[in-house]
């Protein structure tokens, strides 16, 4: 090659390879914010929450790669919650994800705009985070673990493995959701003790603090059995409380999975980290341009019954043939 012709050839490569190199720099990757009003060092809020994550990378997304994600944790302080979705905002992270109610209402109150995918809402119409179900309308959507109806299946299934009950404890966050769920949810648990014939009493824990009082009366009045609300809070303390009705000797049912996998008598409810991992299509298809207000709240179609029969054994219970058949998972 002649040198004036090799010369030539430098130049347009000189000219082409920096129009390469703008081409094949990433676009800017998109930020999803992550806020929980739990605290990350418990270990069922963190799995629920890695439940969204795994459904991310089950479509594609690497961390680091292809997204980038921002968590906040309210450390079981609900009063943070604004200042986590501000700050989220400040990020101008182009989706929030809200873990629970309460997250999705602080993050709605610092943007309209930005899109909210909230997991695990309790009555998404009721707290005031959509038009409808079918239609938000608004910028949240997300899923629902359908909380106030599932009480009265609750209360009936403990009273089948526990046949003698008669006076039961509900410890209960009373500030876990909005004023109107919380009516909801005590106002669905008084009908269905009424048609149960059981006796109820509210054993209130507005914090982890708290539960040491709450485990206190519990001991105080001796009731047959315990029912656990859902809460994030009181999810995350489930360690806490599955060791105290195991100590108490007392029967004892959950709203998730985890309460009977910990050592409690049983629980009924949605698996929470799939319930998570579901979501995680709906920050998919928003990421892809879908618009939450056009995005239907998707509900649970499947609720897990799951049976602790070692606890059954030291509580000296019987677990009947026909309950261990429609169980989901009997634990030995």
């Amino acid at each position: 090659m002649k040198r004036r012709e090799f010369i030539s050839l430098l130049a347009g490569a000189a000219t082409v390879w920096p129009l390469a190199a703008r081409a094949q720099r990433p676009a800017r990757l998109p930020r999803i914010g992550i806020m929980s009003p739990g605290a990350n060092t418990a270990s069922t809020v963190f799995d629920m929450l890695a439940g969204f994550e795994r459904g991310l990378r089950d479509l594609g997304y690497v961390e680091g790669q292809n997204v980038l994600i921002e968590r906040r944790f309210a450390d079981n302080n609900p009063g943070r919650l604004g200042e986590l979705a501000s700050a989220l905002v400040g990020l101008k992270v182009d989706l929030i994800v809200a873990q629970s109610t309460a997250a999705a209402r602080a993050a709605k109150a610092q943007t309209a705009t930005i899109p909210i995918v909230a997991v695990g809402m309790a009555d998404p119409v009721e707290d005031g985070l959509a038009a409808t179900l079918a239609r938000p309308g608004g910028n949240v959507t997300g899923t629902t673990f359908l909380g106030p109806e599932l009480v009265g299946k609750r209360l009936q299934l403990l009273k089948d493995v526990v046949p003698n009950v008669s006076r039961v404890a509900a410890l209960w966050h009373p500030h876990a959701y909005s004023e109107r769920t919380m009516a909801g949810l005590t106002g669905g648990t008084d009908a269905a003790a009424r048609a149960l014939g059981l006796t109820l009493k509210y054993v209130p824990a507005d914090s982890p603090d708290e539960l040491a009082g709450a485990f206190e009366q519990l001991t105080t009045e001796r009731p047959d059995a315990l029912i656990v609300f859902p809460s994030v809070m009181l999810f995350g303390e489930y360690p806490r409380v599955a060791q105290f009705v195991a100590a108490r000797r007392l029967p004892s049912m959950g709203a998730a999975r985890e309460f009977a996998d910990l050592g409690g008598l049983m629980s009924y409810g949605v698996n929470l980290p799939d319930l998570a991992r579901q979501t995680a299509i709906y920050a998919d298809r928003i990421l892809k341009g879908a618009s939450p207000a056009e995005l239907p709240v998707q509900q649970p179609v499947k609720f897990e019954f799951v049976i602790n029969l070692t606890a059954a054994r030291q509580l000296d219970l019987t677990i009947s043939r026909e309950l261990l058949l429609v169980a989901d998972e009997v634990i030995e």
